[in-house]
């Protein structure tokens, strides 16, 4: 693709607020495709330069215009409102059911927490993670893709939920919920700190079986991450916490490796 449409799909993406992660939803494609398209490796079939072409309201000419100059001296009052409100309005944060959670810090730093995985691109340093539940992707290299798969099995995300504690601490926190949102008014953002339900339960199991792969890491860090966001208005760069996922992991099977190779050797 040429460069020069490859950075106009990014500048059309970023007027739009559009993560890379929302695009691909919106077309129904993968991030990774995305990505490519956006560094010129590789090129949008029709059919979806016609959905591209649609989404950003603008013709398939214009779209694929070679001429950059002519191209931004057509779209000019739009790149004035979009400098104008990057300039008044230096992190952007986004919140749908659809799309999930998308935050825009003030160096274009982008997090996108969605159905599809968790998402941070950094441009400045020219880097991507993308953490789903096929795996941890680093600049669109899958991250040790065996190793990943066998944590996956280890840490039995298929049953979080076998070993309940007769505590009803679910139940517990549902009703402190309702009865201070009540109270206060204060439905959202109280609803975050449900997620404390999932985090004590894989915390018990992962105490019970002796295997922090069973403790939702992820989960404790999207509640920090949305807590630093709505209570204290942090976003970036409170969305670091998202790259401690893999290296949490990593620690646990080092240490879990460790200890088996020390049993090993003693008997």
């Amino acid at each position: 693709m040429n460069i020069e449409i490859a950075n106009r799909l990014v500048k059309l993406r970023k007027e739009k607020k559009l993560s890379q992660e929302a695009l691909a939803n919106e077309l129904g494609i993968s991030r990774q495709a995305v990505s490519k398209w956006e560094r010129a490796e590789a090129s949008p079939d029709t059919d979806n330069l016609i959905l591209l072409a649609e989404l950003y309201g603008i013709s398939l000419d214009d779209l694929l215009k070679t001429d950059q100059k002519e191209f931004e001296s057509g779209n000019n009052q739009a790149e004035t409102e979009y400098q104008n409100t990057t300039e008044k309005k230096k992190e952007s944060v986004h919140i749908s059911l659809k799309h999930g959670i998308h935050v825009v810090g003030e160096d274009g730093e982008e997090v996108h927490v969605g159905w599809n995985g968790i998402h941070v691109e950094d441009p400045n340093e020219n880097s991507r993670v993308h953490i789903d539940g096929s795996g941890v992707f680093v600049d669109d290299k899958k991250y040790d893709h065996d190793e990943w798969e066998k944590i996956r099995k280890e840490k039995g995300w298929d049953h979080y939920y076998e070993d309940y504690t007769k505590f009803p601490f679910a139940l517990i926190t549902i009703i402190a919920y309702i009865a201070i949102a009540l109270y206060t008014g204060a439905w959202h953002p109280l609803w975050i700190f449900l997620l404390i339900i999932p985090i004590i339960e894989g915390a018990i199991g992962a105490v019970k079986h002796h295997n922090m792969n069973r403790f939702p890491y992820p989960l404790l860090a999207i509640l920090y991450f949305l807590y630093a966001g709505f209570y204290q208005n942090i976003w970036s760069p409170t969305w670091l916490v998202f790259l401690t996922i893999p290296l949490y992991y990593s620690l646990v099977n080092y240490f879990r490796h460790r200890k088996k190779t020390k049993q090993t050797i003693d008997e």
